[in-house]
């Protein structure tokens, strides 16, 4: 007898693609599942106004997360660097994929596939919609002028084959999700881009009393990419920030230890504090912390303050 699973997802491309894959895992792993896709439209999918404004925590996620938590969905897939770091009581990650490339990338106009963020001529318009992004841009940059880009990742890249911009960074993992790594004229180095929390890593979030769901999934889990964005979402936490804020970390292991880059900057990249961190990857989440605590000594909790950003709560 087969056992019925209904997956939610938001319904571009990109997300269903992720929940497709999620399926086709599921079904490797037990063939009577009976799994379904629903598609759910999330507050950033209905809204056009840029990130900044519509801001908040769980414009991607928190429609999926209520389809949850009403018993509509049995688990919900997410990109993770969208989901908040507060989860809702009864909800929690079942399991976190293993991680795609981390890394931003530069797209040019299709014909000028080779390039790179230094090579782009004075004064070129990039589109982006991430703070993150902006901020780091213009302190590599400070000649380029940076527009405003929303919309699913077809959406943007043809915005820029129109002549919108001169060039748009969007995530490597997405591109390559999609089959559209030709179209990466250049995977910017994390040394000149610290990704956003959680970027190329896919998360499967549950109500923790759906024993079935949980089990399941959690087969699903990659240990490393855990580790990794464990200490990246807790210092994210830490200074109580979201997915729409200047704020960066990436984690790696490398032996016995995990190393945590983070970051917190002005948008117009005038000021960046940058720091790092190594400890047992045995706990992540408080080398997440103790990095948080670090750059909020540094000025961190002012610089954000200033900027309009308060802590969660």
């Amino acid at each position: 007898m087969s056992r019925p699973l209904i997956i939610g997802s938001r319904g571009s491309k990109l997300a269903l693609w992720q929940a497709e894959q999620a399926r086709a895992r599921l079904q490797t792993l037990d063939p009577q599942l009976d799994v379904h896709i629903e598609i759910i439209k999330t507050t950033g999918d209905v809204k056009n106004d840029p990130l900044s404004v519509i801001g908040g925590k769980g414009v991607f996620t928190k429609e999926l997360e209520d389809a949850l938590l009403d018993g509509r969905i049995d688990l919900a897939v997410h990109s993770l660097k969208d989901l908040p770091t507060i989860l809702p009581d009864r909800l929690s990650i079942a399991a976190i994929c293993e991680r795609e490339d981390p890394r931003d990338a530069l797209v040019l106009r299709s014909g000028n596939e080779n390039g790179s963020l230094l090579h782009l001529p004075h004064g070129a318009v990039v589109g982006t919609s991430s703070q993150r992004r902006l901020a780091q841009l213009k302190a590599l940059r400070s000649d380029v002028v940076v527009q405003d880009l929303r919309g699913n990742v077809d959406t943007r890249i043809r915005k820029l084959d129109e002549g919108q911009y001169d060039a748009v960074i969007l995530a490597s993992a997405g591109l390559v999700r999609l089959g559209l790594q030709e179209r990466i004229s250049a995977r910017i180095a994390i040394s000149e881009m610290l990704p956003a929390v959680g970027q190329g890593a896919i998360a499967i979030e549950t109500r923790t009393d759906n024993e079935f769901a949980v089990q399941i999934t959690s087969r699903l889990d990659h240990r490393e990419t855990r580790i990794a964005c464990l200490a990246e979402r807790a210092f994210l936490r830490g200074l109580g920030g979201g997915c729409q804020f200047p704020i960066a970390g990436h984690a790696i292991i490398e032996g016995d230890l995990l190393k945590l880059d983070g970051l917190v900057a002005k948008p117009d990249g005038s000021q960046i504090l940058r720091d790092s961190l190594s400890g047992p990857s045995e706990d992540p989440e408080a080398l997440g912390s103790s990095l948080a605590a670090n750059l909020s000594v540094q000025g961190a909790d002012s610089l954000l303050a200033r900027l309009g950003y308060g802590p969660t709560t």
